[in-house]
């Protein structure tokens, strides 16, 4: 082997993390993402473990993959056996894949208390599984399990099942922390210390320690050409190394290519469809592809960054398919105002834009939160202009909440009424309408639309997705500053609104009032 090769265990080790159980058709769809990335290895599963994973493997043969090879999983044979009467061994070779991997023991205490066998026989299992599979002409890479904790407390040991696998025909060795104990330095001495069985060498590193992705990059630079990982960091109790960031690592700042710069381009969409897959919220904080990895918040790094980007970024964003963002909160300063009016294309002077960081300052100490509510922050830009004209005025509203009894036909149940009342003023034409609603809430919305679609027919796209109170001081009790989420759609945009107010039903005509200013402002163009 030469240069570095990149092995996708997603589809296996990344499957075993609690929460993901990927069907054959989402494991046939990462498969193909993973080759558009352009990984050169793609371990499908275990054939011989479990129905899902045979059938992928059947189904895989469909599979057009212009630079992956596909490898199926398994284990060394069983002891006292022969390797061709394994159940296992036959299963890899069945799944018509042209690559094997198999994973045996190389800690002594796993030998001799989980196998149950004795080292010589596990020497034995792991040469002659190797052999078996290159008999049969596929590519073999062996999995040294656990193989740090073993070169720790028998360096000898370790050192024989890596030179067994290798005088066998093993392709490559895979030196294996299954554990996530190890550190760099450790994984250094092992590296050094595997070279004298003159076989090529890759890392499988989990991430008990938080050191999976630091480990792998250790292990390169001692020389190891072979890296395992998964998308995302996925896998078994904290995860495997983060194959995104270690690919990320290896070509921009250790200058080993790995993919393409295209390839790399593609690198925060494949993070992203995998997660989808795997019904899972990517990861917003994840390094290099997560959609916080380049977000800005101090208005002292977005003042630099506007001067100079990569004062406060290590990368150029694109690079890796990501982007830019500057949030704004009680911690924004001018900078970020005027960086987030420039990327609407509104027209802010400085004066005005430290009104709007003053205004957002107070505002969030009163309990709001712009982040997640873009809507109500545009809306913060737009009124800072003396010139802009909102396509609406609330002139009052009034909710009425009524219990009242049913005629007595009905065993005098009881139920509530819910009534709203609603004056606005559009130029110079005010509407006064009434609704009902099953909740304040609804009775406003009904109230406020009716008052609307007489000017604005093409409101009644516009819908309301999803509602979430919070409640921001819990000591206040039912007195307590609440803050109103509103999510709204039109069928092809969401956005997002926020209010907030001691009065829920105040915080609540806040946001949704808001969310129909902010979509007529945005659908009728008026400025």
């Amino acid at each position: 082997m030469s240069g570095i090769y990149l092995y996708d265990t997603t589809l296996r080790d990344g499957a075993q993390r609690e929460g993901i159980s990927f069907s054959v058709k989402d494991k046939l769809l990462i498969a193909q993402k993973l080759d558009e990335l352009g990984i050169h290895y793609i371990e499908g599963g275990w054939p011989g473990s479990n129905p899902k994973d045979i059938e992928f493997f059947a189904e895989a043969r469909t599979l057009k993959l212009k630079h992956a090879k596909l490898a199926a999983f398994g284990s060394t044979r069983r002891p006292g056996i022969k390797a061709q009467d394994d159940p296992n061994l036959q299963a890899i070779v069945e799944s018509g894949t042209a690559v094997a991997t198999i994973v045996g023991k190389s800690w002594d205490l796993h030998v001799l208390q989980v196998l149950e066998t004795t080292l010589e026989e596990n020497l034995a299992m792991i040469a002659d599984s190797v052999a078996f599979l290159k008999a049969r002409g596929l590519a073999v890479f062996f999995d040294a399990e656990h193989y740090f904790d073993g070169f720790k407390a028998n360096k000898e040991y370790a050192l024989k099942t890596v030179a067994a696998a290798a005088k066998a025909g093993a392709d490559a060795v895979i030196l294996c922390d299954t554990n996530g104990g190890a550190l760099p330095t450790e994984v250094v001495v092992g590296i050094e210390a595997s070279k004298a069985a003159k076989v090529p060498l890759g890392i499988h590193a989990h991430n008990d320690s938080e050191l999976a992705v630091a480990n792998t990059l250790a292990a390169v630079r001692a020389g190891a050409t072979q890296v395992q990982g998964t998308i995302n960091g996925y896998g078994e109790r904290c995860g495997n190394a983060n194959l995104a960031s270690v690919i990320a690592n290896l070509q921009l700042k250790m200058g080993i290519a790995c993919l393409s710069s295209e390839q790399l381009g593609k690198l925060t969409e494949v993070s992203h469809f995998v997660a989808e897959v795997a019904n899972l919220i990517p990861d917003a904080h994840l390094p290099y592809v997560g959609s916080s990895a380049f977000g800005h918040k101090g208005g002292f790094h977005v003042s630099g960054l506007m001067k100079v980007e990569e004062s406060y970024q290590h990368i150029d964003p694109e690079t890796v398919g990501n982007w830019q963002r500057v949030l704004v909160s009680e911690l924004s300063g001018r900078s970020n105002i005027l960086y987030k009016a420039r990327e609407l294309g509104l027209e802010l002077n400085s004066e005005q834009a430290r009104g709007v960081a003053e205004k957002i300052k107070r505002l969030e100490s009163e309990g709001y939160h712009f982040e997640g509510a873009e809507a109500s922050f545009e809306l913060l830009l737009r009124r800072a202009s003396p010139n802009y004209q909102p396509p609406f005025h609330l002139v009052d509203f009034l909710v009425l909440v009524e219990k009242h009894r049913r005629p007595p036909t009905d065993d005098n149940e009881e139920e509530m009424l819910t009534e709203a009342t609603v004056k606005v003023r559009v130029g110079d034409e005010v509407r006064h309408t009434v609704a009902e609603g099953v909740g304040p809430v609804n009775a406003l919305d009904a109230a406020l639309r009716q008052a609307l679609l007489t000017f604005y027919p093409s409101l009644a796209a516009v819908r309301l997705t999803d509602y979430k109170v919070r409640i921001i001081d819990e000591v206040g009790g039912t007195g307590s500053q609440v803050r109103v989420l509103i999510e709204s759609t039109d069928g092809v945009e969401e956005w997002h609104t926020v209010g907030c107010s001691a009065n829920i039903i105040e915080a609540s005509w806040v946001a949704l009032s808001d969310s129909l200013e902010y979509w007529l402002l945005r659908r009728e163009g008026q400025r």
